[in-house]
């Protein structure tokens, strides 16, 4: 196998796939990355793969000699990062290396500059196919609506391994809706976005997917050139498989029976705030400091007649801090208190600048929605105030 490509394409293919390397692997092929060459497409393709979690990306490279090899990833990595622009020669020379068997010389090469890197590595006939789903039907998903709802959804899940639905996003393909919901038991967020590419029939799917391959999905998004291309999805029971442009990303499937939380949203409200979002997180974040140093708790204190809400905690010990903000209310005066953490983490994902206040009862549980674009809801779930 011999292929030239540019330094930028090796490494930053390299670090995106290199996320799917275990960080304690089962097995030790399972610290390569499977590097496969091919002469008549110059395509070089890389893939990791922890047997819960591959990636697959490729790039075009100039391709001498085809071939396939299993290289050690960290190692890699670590070199290809920190050569300079420019062109790098791989070349698998075992036959001349005199390699000793187990292992193949796998000469990197740098070029025009001199100097040369000699790595270990392993044959590819060890490494574990990546799983391929077949006869099922193909759903196209828009790459904004994707990203939209894992930004919207992905912060809200459990990272409690013995809830382990809960560790994922559920996420719905309607006819021409997806919908994205995630949950710890104490916050609840809902995201739905349109999806241009409607499905065919009347199928709805439904999955739970766990939240680390999703973050790895938003990271490859991000760095994809084009966010007009249509991401292919393919469902299989206890697979699914996230397929667009040269990459792939495969992920098995969270088992059990994701919680009904649409029954967890209430209908009615007695209480509406309209309140400025960026002005709410900063107070909140000032607020942070001190509510850190105790129990986390920050107390919400809704005025209907002077229409301002107040914001305020009590470190013990430590001091205490309160600040006012104007905001719309309808409805009577509340004093209600939550967890400073779930506040800020789901209202500095809202994405609009105004953002609404729906609540009843000081116990009972309270929806974030924001005013105009994307249709999200976020529940939280107040907290007791102890006098």
């Amino acid at each position: 196998m011999k292929l030239v490509c540019s330094q930028s394409d090796l490494s930053t293919n390299l670090s995106l796939v290199s996320r799917a390397v275990p960080s304690r692997p089962t097995h030790p092929v399972l610290a390569n990355v499977l590097l496969q060459a091919d002469a008549q497409t110059n395509q070089v393709s890389l893939t990791a793969f922890d047997l819960s979690l591959g990636i697959r990306t490729s790039f075009n490279a100039e391709v001498w000699q085809s071939g396939a090899i299993a290289l050690p990833a960290k190692l890699l990595v670590d070199i290809t990062s920190r050569l300079p622009e420019g062109e790098i020669t791989l070349d698998d020379e075992s036959a001349l290396t005199g390699a000793t068997s187990g292992g193949e010389g796998l000469i990197v090469t740098l070029t025009p500059k001199s100097g040369h890197y000699q790595v270990r590595a392993m044959g590819p006939e060890e490494f574990p196919e990546l799983p391929v789903i077949e006869n099922t039907e193909v759903i196209h998903l828009t790459t904004t609506a994707l990203i939209e709802g894992l930004r919207g959804s992905l912060f809200a899940t459990s990272a409690d391994e013995t809830k382990q639905v809960l560790t994922g996003v559920h996420l719905t393909v309607k006819q021409d809706t997806l919908e994205f919901a995630a949950t710890d038991g104490h916050r609840l967020a809902v995201v739905e976005t349109s999806n241009e590419r409607p499905l065919g029939g009347t199928r709805q799917l439904e999955v739970t997917v766990p939240a680390r391959a999703l973050r790895e999905l938003q990271r490859m998004l991000a760095h994809s050139a084009s966010s007009d291309e249509p991401v292919a999805l393919y469902f299989d029971q206890g697979q699914v498989v996230f397929a667009w442009q040269n990459q792939r990303l495969t992920s098995r499937t969270l088992e059990g029976q994701y919680p009904a939380y649409r029954q967890l949203i209430p209908r009615q409200f007695e209480r509406q705030v309209t309140i400025e979002r960026r002005q709410f997180v900063s107070t909140l974040e000032r607020i942070a400091v001190l509510a850190d140093q105790k129990n986390n708790i920050v107390k919400l204190s809704i005025d209907s007649e002077a229409q301002e809400i107040t914001l305020s905690c009590e470190a013990q010990d430590v001091g205490s801090g309160r600040e006012s903000m104007p905001a719309q209310i309808s409805g009577e005066n509340i004093e209600i208190a939550f967890n400073i953490k779930y506040l800020m983490e789901g209202l500095k994902e809202l994405p609009s600048s105004e953002i609404q206040m729906h609540l009843n009862q000081s116990l009972t549980p309270v929806i974030f929605t924001p005013l105009g674009g994307l249709k999200m809801t976020y529940l939280a779930m107040p907290v007791q105030l102890r006098s």
